[in-house]
Order: C-alpha cells, then structure tokens, then sequence
C-alpha cells in the first residue's frame, strides 16, 4: 500500500469510527446507561492543552465504593482513534463496577516508540494519585486495552515486573506500581514482523486481503523509529514474553484475552495464550465468533459472552487482591 493510500485510508477508517460511536452515543439504550453514570469528560493528566494528554472517568453509581480501577487504553493503530471513540469499553466496565479512566495518547507517525507507552504511564501515575478521591480502590488496578491498547497494557505489565534496562521501562518499576490485572482484547502484540499474518495457513486472499494487510504493515512502518531494533523490545510485548525464561521480580498481572475468530491478527492473542501457560502466569485466554474489536457491539450474543467472562475474571482476582 502506498503513502498516500495509506493516510487516505487511515482518515477513512477514523471518521467511519468517529461517526459510528457519535450515532452510537445518541441510541435510548446507550443514553439510559450513560445517565446511570458519573461521567467527567477531558480531565487532563499533563500540564499543558494537548488532547492527547486528556482522559475521561466513568464513574459506577449503583454500587457502593470504594471500587476496583480500570485504566482503559484505546486501540487504532497507535494512529488513529481516541477516548472518546471508546467510550463504550468506560460504561461497560463502570456498570460493572468499575471506577474506568480511558486515556488518550500521542499517536503515530508524528510520535513514534515510545511516546505512547511514557503517556500511559503518565496516565497510570495521575490515576494512581487522583483515584482515591474519586472512590478508586488502587490496590486493586487493572489495564485493559484493544488493539494497539492492547499492546501497551501488555508491555506495562512486563516493564511492572520485570526490571529492564530502558529508562521508560525503568521509570515504570521504580514507581512500584504493579497492576492485579490486565485484559488485552483483538491485540496486535507484535508490531515488527507482521509478514507473519499474511504468510499463515489460513490467511485469506483477494484485494480486501491486501488492503487489510496493508493496514497491519502499516501500524509498525508508523510505530516504530527508524533506529529501532530487530529485537525483542517493549513495542513487541509478546515476543518478550515468548523469549523471556526468567521468572518475574514481582507476580505478573493475571491476564484475560478475547479475540474474535475471524479477526486477521487473532494469531498474536493465541501465541499470549501459549507463552502464559509456558510461564505458569494466571490467565484465561478466549476465541469468541467475530471479527476484529467484536466487542464493541455490545448487543451481539458474542460481545455479551466477551464482557460476562471478562468481568467475571476481574471480579475474583479483585476479591483476592
């Protein structure tokens, strides 16, 4: 896929997404559930007057708190897409139970490896300090993700427990926060060698294929730095953890995926499945009918099953935090 095709689909998609979760928005349904919430909108995390630096709180109002804390990392590609794309991962977790914080970040190209992963820390520590007066429990802190969120709440958890040498993997440790959990949905996990992905057995073919491979390729010519190495590093979560053989300094995250079985990258979540149980970290790694970020279509059958294990997951290792 060339450059320009590249950027004209990239601005496709994110009005397609940006269009479909304003209609969204404005269903009785999703009105009803967003009335039945405390809902704070572009509360910044940084100093300064860049969206990118903005989250939103979702905050449950029919329990009682103190609550569990969900911070919610949206996907697009380290491209596109926002907090306020994903607002429907924020009232899911919040009716649950959840006090849910769904940040923005510094996008790709103009911010590559690792602006994106510094802005979630910096997220998580603003989180950290400003929860409690919200009702947020944050001995009890779980990452979630979709897509590229995925990917970083991943790679966190590993900067969390295991000491690395990277001053933004270091920064991480050093703060001593280490969440309970972390849910990573529809994860591209790998962002290098996304060959990988059109090369498997049962990859499908035709020009749909193309354009959506040359998406996938894309995510990594715009992620990682030029100077970037042919390694495993933290923009490639799953292959640290597929060559990691070092128990971690502190107990990982236990990890619950879901992936949809007709979702392109659907390979990644099922190697994360593999290297946990190689690893013998607590996890529970699930393949539900769909295609990529089913989860968003809350009313579907396969969507309901996503959350109803996801949140059943999270509940016993909060009760056990």
């Amino acid at each position: 896929m060339s450059g320009l095709t590249d950027r004209i689909a990239a601005v496709a998609i994110e009005r397609a997404f940006t269009s479909a979760a304003a209609v969204a928005r404005l269903h009785p349904r999703a009105r009803k559930q967003r009335r039945a919430l405390d809902i704070v909108h572009d509360v910044p995390y940084l100093p300064g007057r860049s969206r990118a630096h903005l989250l939103d709180i979702y905050r449950p109002t029919r329990q009682a708190g103190p609550w569990p804390v969900v911070v919610y990392i949206h996907g697009g590609s380290f491209r596109i897409l926002s907090k306020d794309t994903h607002w429907i991962p924020g009232v899911q977790f919040a009716r649950a139970g959840y006090l849910t914080f769904v940040v923005n970040y510094r996008l790709s190209p103009a911010h590559r490896f690792p602006a994106a992963f510094e802005d979630v820390t910096a997220a998580i520590e603003w989180v950290m300090r400003s929860a409690p007066f919200h009702g947020g429990d944050t001995q009890r802190l779980i990452l979630a993700g979709e897509s590229a969120g995925a990917n970083l709440a991943l790679a966190w958890s590993i900067a969390a427990t295991y000491e690395r040498s990277e001053p933004f993997a270091r920064r991480v440790y050093n703060s001593g926060i280490v969440p309970i959990a972390v849910a990573p949905a529809c994860g591209i996990l790998q962002v290098s060698s996304p060959e990988r992905f059109r090369a498997a057995a049962d990859a499908p073919s035709g020009r749909l294929a193309d354009l959506v491979y040359g998406r996938i390729a894309g995510v990594g010519a715009n992620y990682l730095p030029d100077d970037h190495p042919d390694a495993p590093s933290l923009a490639d979560p799953l292959w640290v953890l597929e060559e990691e053989t070092q128990p971690p300094a502190r107990p990982f995250p236990a990890v619950t995926a879901g992936v949809g079985d007709h979702d392109p990258i659907r390979a990644d979540t099922e190697r994360l499945g593999k290297a946990l149980e190689r690893l013998g970290f607590d996890h529970a790694v699930r393949v539900y009918e769909g295609r990529h970020a089913f989860q968003m279509l809350v009313w579907q059958e396969a969507a309901k099953a996503y959350w109803n294990d996801t949140v059943a997951f999270l509940n016993e290792r909060a009760k056990q935090a």
